[in-house]
């Protein structure tokens, strides 16, 4: 059993009780989100013995993610490793310049539907939740969520984000998550930013909108973080675990 506590507008998972962490996750939510909408994740992941932890919204207040962040992996109080910083969204790219301009140390990185430059315009509020996820659940969670922000999408991010998110500068190993039917930040137009990092994993989801981490194939997602997290463990060049013997012929 995984135990969920809410810590100073953030929200904490702890895996089960009986078993050692493997790894601590901080996810920083995208806009319009709050960390209570990441149970699901937190559950999932929990439950395979990584600490969740989430942030509040960025673009919200900045300052205030960051002084969680800065706590969460300060040398005193670190959590325990390998320490991956994921985000979604405006998470995704918020902790993307985080890592490349240096202002926290982690051991891997998760994006996800990463924002990019020019993206079409901002469905109307009233249609926002169909672009975020095809989950029904999640759909559900969020029309009867009182303190998730619809419309919050048409908020457009600071160019200082921007500019702080070069994928080139970033050296730990990341995993890129992202829909092949993303209305918000289209796949073809976000793969090239992806492509900058020198050590990543780019994975297209399948009919996948823009909130892959809470869509319809959210298990599949969970996995294939899990996948990288293992790998991790064993090393920054991601050691292979599982081997398909047809690759070997």
């Amino acid at each position: 059993m995984t135990v969920v506590r809410s810590v100073a507008g953030s929200a904490v998972w702890d895996g089960p009780p009986h078993v050692a962490p493997r790894g601590t996750l901080i996810v920083v939510p995208g806009r319009g989100e709050h960390p209570g909408l990441y149970r699901r994740f937190g559950e999932r992941l929990s439950a395979d013995a990584y600490q969740v932890r989430v942030l509040s919204d960025p673009t919200v207040d900045q300052c205030v993610t960051l002084a969680q962040l800065t706590a969460l992996t300060s040398a005193e109080d670190a959590e325990p490793l390998p320490t991956v910083l994921v985000g979604s969204d405006s998470g995704a790219l918020f902790a993307a310049g985080v890592v490349a301009d240096g202002v926290v140390a982690v051991d891997g990185l998760v994006l996800a539907g990463l924002p990019v430059v020019n993206a079409p315009a901002a469905p109307a509020p009233e249609l926002e939740i169909e672009d975020r996820t095809a989950c029904p659940t999640h759909q559900r969670v969020l029309t009867r969520d009182e303190h998730f922000r619809p419309g919050a999408l048409a908020r457009a991010l600071p160019q200082a984000w921007f500019e702080s998110a070069d994928l080139s500068r970033i050296a730990v190993p990341t995993l890129a998550l992202h829909g092949d039917a993303d209305s918000i930040s289209p796949l073809s137009s976000a793969r090239a930013q992806y492509l900058a990092v020198l050590s990543i994993r780019l994975f297209s989801i399948v009919g996948g909108r823009h909130d892959v981490l809470n869509d319809q194939t959210h298990r599949t997602v969970a996995a294939t973080i899990v996948l990288f997290l293992e790998r991790l463990r064993l090393g920054q060049n991601l050691p292979t675990i599982a081997q398909d013997e047809r690759n070997l012929r």
